[in-house]
């Protein structure tokens, strides 16, 4: 399963979330309290482990050339397009990007036609990204068969486990419920959310077989390296 740790800020940050066991980390180019430069996240990831990383660049209502920019000038692996992204640009972003993932909100009556967008993962989340609150998780039961789901909204160490029994997502999503600040971790949520939803993951493959879970944990991101 994938732990995306997202709005992260620093390089202090990136690292103790590998260190503790995350295999994601988002940064957030769009307004916000962690909002952050695409140089900045270029100097981050490369000091980060390249091997079984994701690292994905969050946007919001971006030109898709501009989204496509800074992804392959921070050299990540992935785009987040967390607007009002048409399924036509989100495909066109998908054509030159690694990996796509779509942001919806629980509930939206897009989530039913998320196939639309052609995008490798869709992310539910709340209707207020960032703020912290939860949505109904049944909601997750609208998107077409067989597409991948990064949950998110409102998940933060004490519900992590919740989550993953009830919605068996491809991986979860945290910002706000492992920070001490906005853009600032906390080092011991941190270590307890990631601690949390391996537990889960494990009771799930315990309980159900590991072809709940063996899409998530065969995921290899693209290597830049083969490019250089």
């Amino acid at each position: 399963m994938i732990i995306k740790i997202c709005g992260t800020t620093s390089e202090e940050d990136a690292l103790l979330a590998v260190a503790m066991g995350a295999n994601a980390v988002g940064f957030i180019f769009a307004p916000s309290p962690r909002q952050v430069s695409v140089q900045l996240v270029a100097d981050i990831v490369k000091r980060l482990p390249r091997e079984d990383l994701l690292t994905v660049g969050v946007f919001r209502d971006e030109a898709p050339r501009r989204v496509v920019e800074a992804v392959y000038s921070a050299g990540l692996h992935a785009a987040q397009l967390h607007g009002h992204e048409t399924p036509e640009e989100t495909r066109w972003v998908r054509e030159r990007v690694p990996m796509v993932i779509k942001a919806l909100a629980g509930g939206d009556p897009r989530v039913a036609r998320a196939a639309d967008y052609g995008a490798d993962v869709v992310m539910l989340d709340a209707p207020s990204p960032g703020s912290g609150k939860v949505f109904d998780w049944a909601v997750a039961g609208d998107l077409p068969d067989g597409q991948r789901l990064l949950l998110a909204g409102g998940l933060t160490p004490a519900n992590v486990a919740a989550a993953v029994a009830k919605v068996r997502p491809w991986g979860v999503d945290v910002a706000s419920g492992v920070e001490v600040s906005p853009g600032h971790k906390d080092p011991m949520k941190l270590k307890a959310f990631i601690e949390a939803a391996r537990r889960a993951e494990e009771r799930l493959l315990a309980e159900t077989g590991a072809d709940v879970v063996a899409e998530a944990s065969s995921f290899s991101p693209y290597d830049w390296a083969e490019d250089e």
